[in-house]
């Protein structure tokens, strides 16, 4: 129960991170964070650690954390009081992030396949000086790749559909939500873009 995932917002309410219940009481107890709750209208409202507290003993659910003195809720969502920036994190140079990054799309015919026919091409072969970066590997479908070898693209009449470049950095990109995702979080989460399943992959 501890264990289970919070959301975390910053002082300005957008959504930055996911926490564990037990960080959030501790955030909670520091003075750091306040719990955000909403009421049938969806109309917010926060509380600090005592007055989550008083709200507990007063609305208690189902499932609550025990202590020797006291039974609390278990924050959904808290809020941060302080921190107003939004945090990022550089995409993860992976297999599986250049596939998302190029959309599963040989970038040599254009065709889009599933990534079991799909592969890695070095741009400009490794034998010729090319290195291992983004801007020197894209997708490539079995076909163009064979056809390409380990010689420059123009040489066979190839072309890139695109310049391959390093993706941008956006906010948290590594984060995944549990399958069941609270409702109070909808209100603070665009899960097309937030549940990303980036990572867990080899570079």
């Amino acid at each position: 129960m501890l264990d289970r995932q919070v959301l975390v917002l910053n002082r300005l309410w957008q959504a930055i991170n996911v926490c564990s219940v037990r960080r959030a009481f501790t955030l909670l107890c520091a003075g750091q964070a306040q719990v955000v709750c909403s009421d049938a209208k969806n109309n917010f409202f926060t509380h600090d650690f005592e007055s989550w507290r008083d709200f507990s003993t007063r609305e208690p659910e189902q499932e609550m954390v025990h202590t020797i003195s006291l039974k609390i809720r278990i924050p959904n969502v808290i809020v941060l009081l302080l921190f107003d920036r939004m945090p990022h994190k550089e995409v993860k140079f992976t297999r599986h992030n250049i596939f998302e990054r190029d959309k599963n799309t040989c970038q040599y015919c254009g065709k889009v396949f599933e990534r079991r026919d799909l592969n890695l091409d070095h741009i400009i072969p490794r034998d010729k000086g090319g290195a291992t970066t983004w801007e020197n590997i894209v997708c490539s479908c079995i076909p163009c790749n064979t056809r390409k070898g380990n010689r420059l693209a123009h040489h066979v009449g190839m072309h890139l559909i695109q310049k391959p470049v390093r993706p941008k950095w956006r906010p948290f990109v590594h984060i995944t939500f549990d399958r069941q995702l609270h409702e109070s979080w909808r209100h603070f989460v665009d899960l097309a873009y937030w549940n990303v399943e980036l990572g867990n992959e080899e570079s």
